[in-house]
């Protein structure tokens, strides 16, 4: 049985790299699982321009060259961003494909970004994938530790019950 047949939500990496625990984020509201729960995507070394793409369904509820947030049908939404501190850049280094109230599909290209620029300025690539207002612990198991390409699945998460 596949996870959907399962009930359950898929959520995929935006780009491709390596997995941590959202623990080990260099950014204490992250790893402290503040916003969600979730894992981060640590680009490939060697990266120099990526394009994150959307891990789920949905609607676009916020974009951001730094971040963005994609609201599933039945309720979770999941952030993506793209870096730490890469607010700072003030968009430098990204470009945006996607605009807020978008309806996209897994896969869909959001961001690209310019790794090399990103390094250049001694920031941390680092993307955490979190589902907003979840508990630490509430995504269960998930590819910590393994290379993912984007598209591969990270997590489940349960898909509420229609009409709930």
């Amino acid at each position: 049985m596949s996870p959907a047949e399962a009930g359950l939500l898929q959520v995929t990496s935006p780009l491709p790299g390596r997995v941590i625990a959202l623990e080990d984020v260099p950014d204490p509201v992250f790893a402290s699982a503040l916003v969600g729960d979730g894992v981060a995507v640590v680009p490939h070394d060697d990266a120099m321009v990526l394009t994150a793409v959307a891990p789920l369904d949905g609607r676009v509820v916020k974009v951001m060259p730094h971040a963005f947030i994609v609201q599933h049908a039945t309720g979770p939404a999941v952030l993506v961003h793209v870096g730490i501190d890469t607010v700072h850049l003030k968009g430098e280094g990204f470009t945006v494909h996607a605009a807020k109230g978008d309806v996209v599909s897994t896969g869909a290209p959001m961001v690209s970004l310019d790794l090399a620029f990103i390094r250049s300025k001694g920031l941390d690539p680092c993307c955490p994938v979190v589902v907003l207002d979840t508990k630490a612990g509430a995504i269960g198991s998930s590819v910590a530790g393994t290379a993912v390409d984007a598209g591969s699945l990270l997590f489940t998460l349960p898909a509420p019950a229609a009409g709930a």
